[in-house]
């Protein structure tokens, strides 16, 4: 494992691609294959940037009691969501949602420059929950921008980190979701050209549209560190190492996580079957049939929880063993904004400006 995090070994929303689970389980048939055995991916589940946001949530509602109100999903989890919503969190999209006063948290995923200032002109209360692989990434677009670069990224159209990203300047970052869109994409200038990539995408479709990018645009800046996030290289290596041993792979993740979907993806393109399930009642038990092996991780924004549920479903229809993956142990850990720290001195909300008239 390199300083950063990450592994050592090989490495791969918009509308999110994989497959999706079948709706409704099935509770009448049984696995009929002898000695289904569950080989666990690891790592798998929740990363750092993931339990920073989740704690930031839970930290602040302890704090200043509920309602908490959080831009966007915190982390894309539906599990997590409805959890911390029992707990008081309300998540909004439109800032005019929040009362005068409120206590705000910006999601996992980052914002635009132009959220973040309509937060700070309302006065509200702020917590930034972007995890700092992304805020990484806003800083430094920021910086070349200031130094007259323009900026292609690599991402999918609609997700909210790359609207956050792409949010960061008022013109000049260029979108490109897959390689045909490289020969479509026109900067003003490619002197001073930079990329940046969204944090949870296929390692390898990454790396094929950089690529591209290079073959078009020699003089292009590329990151001084990759900024798929390690995290995401983690479990994706994790599946490349686990596809081979299995004969069906089994991501727990909600369908808008698109880490999640980038792992259902890989398993299927280094041909094993997957199937993606945000909770264990969507197991099918014809998935098992005939296959022995059964390969089971989760998205980054997953929680062990619902893997011990999978795992037990899959028990219930037959299967005899739970083998563990050998695998490298994250160590990773961010720091909690300021005034959420233990014994942290209170956090006022912010002044609002005073308006004329």
């Amino acid at each position: 494992m390199s300083a950063d995090g990450k592994v050592e070994v090989g490495r791969s929303a918009g509308p999110p691609q994989a497959r999706p689970a079948p709706s409704g389980g099935s509770a009448v048939h049984q696995v009929t294959s002898v000695g289904v055995e569950i080989l666990l991916a690891e790592p798998r589940g929740f990363c750092a940037g993931v339990d920073r946001a989740i704690e930031i949530v839970e930290r602040a509602l302890q704090k200043f009691g509920a309602p908490i109100y959080v831009r966007h999903e915190i982390v894309h989890n539906t599990y997590v969501v409805n959890d911390l919503k029992a707990k008081g969190a309300i998540f909004i999209e439109d800032l005019d949602a929040v009362p005068a006063g409120a206590t705000l948290i910006f999601s996992a995923h980052g914002v635009s420059r132009a959220v973040q200032d309509e937060a700070r002109a309302r006065g509200f209360r702020i917590f930034d929950a972007t995890c700092p692989l992304v805020t990484k990434v806003h800083v430094e677009v920021a910086k070349l921008r200031r130094e007259g670069f323009e900026f292609i990224m690599i991402g999918h159209k609609g997700h909210p980190e790359v609207e956050g990203t792409m949010g960061q300047l008022d013109d000049g970052i260029h979108l490109v979701e897959d390689v045909a869109d490289v020969a479509r994409v026109q900067p003003d200038q490619t002197a001073r050209l930079a990329l940046v990539t969204q944090t949870t995408l296929s390692v390898d479709d990454a790396a094929a549209i950089a690529a591209a990018v290079k073959a078009r645009f020699p003089s292009v800046r590329e990151p001084k560190l990759q900024d798929i996030c390690y995290a995401t290289q983690n479990r994706q290596d994790a599946v490349k190492m686990m596809s081979p041993q299995v004969d069906v792979v089994i991501v727990v993740g909600s369908p808008t996580s698109s880490n999640s979907n980038r792992l259902a993806e890989l398993a299927r393109k280094l041909g094993t079957e997957s199937y993606m399930v945000d909770a264990a009642d969507e197991i099918q038990a014809s998935w098992f049939e005939g296959r022995p092996r059964v390969g089971l991780t989760a998205g980054a924004s997953a929680p062990e929880i619902l893997v011990n549920q999978v795992i037990g479903r899959i028990k219930a229809l037959g299967a005899v063993s739970v083998r563990k993956m050998r695998g490298i142990e994250e160590t990773v850990k961010f720091p909690l904004p300021k005034g959420l720290k233990p014994d942290a001195a209170p956090v006022a909300p912010a002044v609002s400006p005073k308006r004329n008239g």
